[in-house]
Order: structure tokens, then C-alpha cells, then sequence
């Protein structure tokens, strides 16, 4: 398992009963404001036994194409079977400085299997496995953009080597980023976007398994997770804050991987936040809050090279400039956040493809084409 930690502050709230007087209701009550309230759930309709069925009836139906895998540098991790062919996909940092792995399928049986291609930015490898026709056995593979926060998900894995190890949780959140392995000359991070944010259980093991739907559909691959606890082995634990790979992106990559062995990403050139403050939107002197705001462009880049404009006014908080654009849709396509540009740009765009950017610059709407390099 890919070892992410964060330090997370925990706010204590108190929540104090007060007693209430009750009074006779006036005959000429006061107008009042019209509140819409939801219909609560109605807890008849979610029958456990149902629900009991439906978890059983998917592990048997997956199981066979979730594998255990095991490195000869003594990683483990998972995987899962992707296509008759039998390559197995897991994360690059499971099969890391290994050629040859391990395969181990739910019927007992190993394989050896051979790397053949993967990517470090967005964390995915393939492994073509040599095993029988009858261990061969794909999953269904599924669609993560119509994944909704909220919507139950289930992990399947070999966390701490307890192979084919069943949790359940929701999709907490949709269209996470994170720094990507590989870094661009002269400083600074590129990012890898697209991430589902899950609390199913995710440890040490279940690195490259799959995240199902309850259809039994792949959705994501789970790659990583944020904590502040430790076993006695000093792995870390799962804290219920845990990260996959969306299966679009991974439906992107691993073809390319299969063919060439390696995957060239987009690159646009600029720097972004995921979120800025309230007083960070003050200094700036704006009262929008949506859109990618560019704080930095490379130079050089097809940002640039398209006129794009960072902040380039001192404002009255430290390393913030004023007056760059902000990106406010990208092909027509609204963007409310850097995470939701960079979403787009890597799960549906490739070098040498053009893209059109809105930006709201001093006050006026345009849009400039860019057409996207091959990033570094």
C-alpha cells in the first residue's frame, strides 16, 4: 500500500440540550417563512437481507478475476484480470523495480506474470499473466462518471496478505487530485486528477484491487489512502480516508500501455489551487468563486505560447499576484475548480489536441485556443 500520512486536526463539538417551555399556540399565529424540507428515508424500504444477498451474489460472481500479487522485492498488493488476453492491472508502485510477479487467483492456483507496461503518474501497471484459459476471468468494467458521493462501493483485496479480503463504503468524493510521481525540470509537481475518494477500508495490500459498484462493475482502482496511525509493524492503517483510480483513466491508459508500454499525458502549463481562501479571493479582488485561477504560467508552454496570463500585481498577501486569468470552462464545458480542468484534460484529451479555454480576464469573457503539448 502506497504510504500517504496527514496529520489531521480533530474538532471536539459540544452539543447542548436545552429545555423548552411549551406554550399555547396563539389563535392568529404570526406568518412565518416557508421552509422546504426533504421527506425523510422512508426505512422500510432498505431491507437488510436484500442488501445481504446482493454483496454475496457479487463477491462470488468477481472473485475469480481479483488476484493477490507478490513481488520478488517482497511487495504485495492486488490486481485484477482485465481482458481474455490475461493482462492483469494493478498500481506501478505494487510491481515497482519487479519485471516478474506472482499471480495468485481465488482458485488457489499461481502464475508467474511479466510487466509489460506503466505509468507512475497516474500509478497503473499491466501484467501479462501465463495461465490457463479457465483462470482467466475478466470483470466487467464500468463507467466512474456517473459515480455519485454517496453511492455504496466495495473494495476486494489482499490487505495485510488476507487474499480476497470484502469491505464496504461509499464514494465520498469525486474528482480528487494528487501529486504525480514524475516532476518537471526546474522545480514544482505535476498532478494526476480524476481520483475517487471512498471510506471503504483500504490497507497495506489492497494497493491495485478493484473498487466495484453494486453491480459488480470496476469503478476505480484503489491506490492509496491518508493516515495518521501505524500498526505494530509501523504499516499504515486504514483511517477511512482512502483514494482510487477512476476506471475512465485507467480505460485511457492501459491500452496504450498493452501497446507501447508507456503513456504520454496532456500538458496545458499552468499552476492552479484546488481551492482558494475567502481572504486569498479578497486580495485578488474578485467575486467569483469558480474557475481555476492562474497563478503561474510556464514559459514556454502552450499556455503560453497562447497568450494566457498569470497574476502578475503584488497583492497584500505574500507569493498571491493579481490579475490572471480565470479559467471559467473548458470546450464549452464549465469549470468550477482546477481539479475539475485538470479532470477533463487528462481523462479525455491527448498531446497534439486542441482545446478551448474561456477566461475571465479584467472583467471581460473570451475564449483562446491552446493546443496541448506532451508533458515532460
Amino acid at each position: 500500500m502506497k504510504r500517504v500520512f496527514l496529520v489531521l486536526s480533530v474538532l471536539m463539538i459540544s452539543v447542548l440540550a436545552c429545555n423548552q417551555t411549551l406554550r399555547t399556540a396563539p389563535t392568529q399565529p404570526p406568518p412565518a417563512a416557508q421552509v422546504q424540507v426533504n421527506p425523510p428515508l422512508d426505512s422500510a424500504s432498505v431491507n437488510l437481507a436484500d442488501q445481504q444477498d446482493t454483496l454475496v451474489t457479487l463477491y462470488e460472481r468477481v472473485i475469480p478475476g481479483v488476484v493477490a500479487i507478490r513481488t520478488d522485492v517482497g511487495a504485495l498488493g492486488s490486481g485484477f484480470v482485465f481482458d481474455n488476453e490475461g493482462h492483469v492491472i494493478t498500481n506501478q508502485h505494487v510491481v515497482e523495480r519487479s519485471s516478474t510477479v506472482e499471480i495468485s487467483f481465488s482458485s488457489g492456483y499461481k502464475a508467474r506474470g511479466t510487466v509489460v507496461g506503466s505509468d507512475a503518474d497516474a500509478d497503473i501497471a499491466v501484467i501479462k499473466v501465463d495461465a490457463p484459459a479457465e483462470e482467466i476471468h475478466p470483470l466487467a468494467i464500468g463507467d466512474s462518471s456517473t459515480l455519485k458521493v454517496g453511492q455504496s462501493v466495495v473494495a476486494i483485496g489482499n490487505p495485510f496478505g488476507l487474499n480476497g479480503t470484502m469491505t464496504l463504503g461509499i464514494v465520498s468524493g469525486l474528482g480528487r487530485t494528487q501529486f504525480a510521481h514524475a516532476a518537471p525540470d526546474g522545480g514544482g509537481f505535476f498532478s494526476t486528477a480524476d481520483i475517487i475518494q471512498t471510506d471503504a477500508a483500504i490497507n497495506p495490500g489492497n494497493s491495485g484491487g478493484p473498487l466495484f459498484n453494486l453491480n459488480g462493475e470496476v469503478v476505480g482502482i484503489n491506490q492509496s489512502i491518508f493516515t495518521d496511525t501505524t500498526n505494530a509493524l509501523g504499516e499504515p492503517t486504514n483511517s477511512g480516508v482512502g483514494f482510487s483510480i477512476s476506471i475512465n483513466l485507467v480505460k485511457r491508459i492501459v491500452p496504450v500501455l498493452i501497446e507501447e508500454g508507456s503513456y504520454k499525458y496532456p500538458y496545458l502549463g499552468i499552476t492552479s489551487s484546488s481551492e482558494l481562501s475567502l481572504a486569498q479571493y479578497e486580495a485578488l479582488g474578485l467575486n467569483t468563486y469558480t474557475g481555476a485561477y492562474v497563478l503561474e504560467v510556464t514559459p514556454g508552454s502552450p499556455a503560453d505560447q497562447a497568450g494566457i496570463q498569470a497574476g502578475d500585481r503584488p497583492t497584500s498577501l505574500p507569493n498571491l499576484n493579481a490579475g490572471g486569468d480565470i479559467i471559467t470552462a473548458l470546450d464549452g464545458k464549465p469549470v468550477a475548480t482546477f481539479d475539475e480542468l485538470l479532470s477533463y484534460l487528462i481523462t479525455t484529451k491527448s498531446p497534439g489536441d486542441t482545446v478551448v479555454l474561456t477566461v475571465l480576464r479584467d472583467g471581460q469573457t473570451m475564449d483562446i485556443t491552446v493546443t496541448l503539448g506532451e508533458r515532460p
